[in-house]
């Protein structure tokens, strides 16, 4: 078993690349392509609040990493809104009005329980359980037709968490069956950290490292160059901000998050109407850095340059700054790019 730790998720994320660059020697088909594959990738990340991969390149959207996270702990499945702030996502997940394997509804509802909920309680009243998993694999649902067909396009790659509290922090162990390295893995580590991090807030605990089994680890062949050119580190600031809350003020607060990001993809919307909702400062500083990220990136899809520039100036965190100053000169040359074929 190939083993990596480190402080951050990019430096986790690059030592990965290269491990997979350097010793995946044979190629592995699969039905979306050929890969380069690793079997059976460990991670130990001992800062999971620095969860970002500044590093690739081309860089990942931070507005839709962000959304995706309340999109799942809200427990949703439904694709529309998700789909706004990434329009390729049907080109992996499918084309259905609901994800067939969204994390958010497979946490909170699908099994008839909200896991999040009982293991909170759970953890809080017997700290030193090691019962509590939180199960994103549904065998009776998710296992391949008898011809070894999929049985949707939409098949969960994150599988199992085992969350336990030791030494008075929240150590997260995530296990995942196949697991994209540069498409997939710098949004799990947003996606899973976060997480881990407001159950913490919830328990009243801190986050402890943030452990992760990757059991197909792999990069399709033809991302292999956009690796090689992400191997090297990006002077970048720290995350400075933590999603950690009281269950309480929690439970009152992600209403009002959603609210406001479903707001912002509302094609209906003002100028006047966008600004009420991108700059209302009803939620803690975290949080609103978060929805002013994503608010920017609906002002850049509709043309309202002023209004982008605005909410990226309001935004007090300089890491999520520059992740999308880092994105929106790569849709800037999206564009230019388009505008020369065109």
């Amino acid at each position: 078993m190939h083993s990596i730790t480190a402080r951050t998720a990019d430096e986790a994320w690059r030592a990965a690349a290269g491990l997979v660059l350097e010793d995946a020697r044979s190629v592995q088909s699969s039905r979306a392509g050929e890969t380069l594959e690793l079997l059976h990738v460990g991670f130990q990340i001992e800062e999971p609040s620095q969860r970002w991969v500044f590093s690739r390149t081309p860089p990942m959207n931070p507005a839709f990493a962000l959304v995706e996270v309340f999109w799942i702990v809200a427990g949703r499945r439904d694709a529309a809104f998700p789909r706004y702030w990434n329009r390729s996502l049907s080109r992996y997940c499918g084309t259905n009005a609901d994800f067939h394997g969204a994390y958010g509804f497979r946490l909170r509802e699908h099994f008839g329980i909200d896991q999040l909920d009982r293991v909170y309680r759970a953890l809080g009243n017997s700290p030193d359980s090691r019962q509590c998993v939180l199960q994103l694999w549904d065998p009776a649902v998710d296992l391949p037709n008898p011809d070894g067909s999929p049985v949707a396009e939409d098949i969960p790659c994150n599988v199992t968490i085992l969350p336990k509290i030791r030494r008075g922090k929240l150590e997260w162990m995530q296990v995942v069956r196949s697991n994209d390295l540069f498409l997939g893995l710098p949004y799990n580590f947003i996606q899973f950290t976060s997480i881990q991090e407001m159950l913490s807030g919830w328990l009243g605990v801190l986050p402890g490292a943030y452990h992760q089994v990757s059991d197909s680890l792999h990069v399709y062949t033809r991302d292999v160059e956009a690796v090689r050119r992400s191997l090297h580190a990006v002077d970048a600031p720290p995350n400075t901000d933590s999603f950690a809350l009281d269950r309480q003020t929690w439970d009152e607060i992600l209403p009002r998050v959603v609210y406001r990001l479903e707001r912002l993809t509302d094609h209906n919307l003002s100028p006047t109407e966008f600004g009420d909702c991108a700059f209302s400062s009803d939620v803690p500083s975290p949080y609103e850095n978060a929805i002013l990220i994503a608010a920017a990136d609906s002002a850049r899809r509709r043309r309202w340059h002023d209004l982008e520039r605005e909410c990226t100036d309001r935004c007090s965190n300089a890491l999520l700054v520059q992740l999308w100053s880092r994105w929106h000169s790569r849709c800037a040359e999206r564009e230019r790019e388009s505008t020369r074929m065109g």
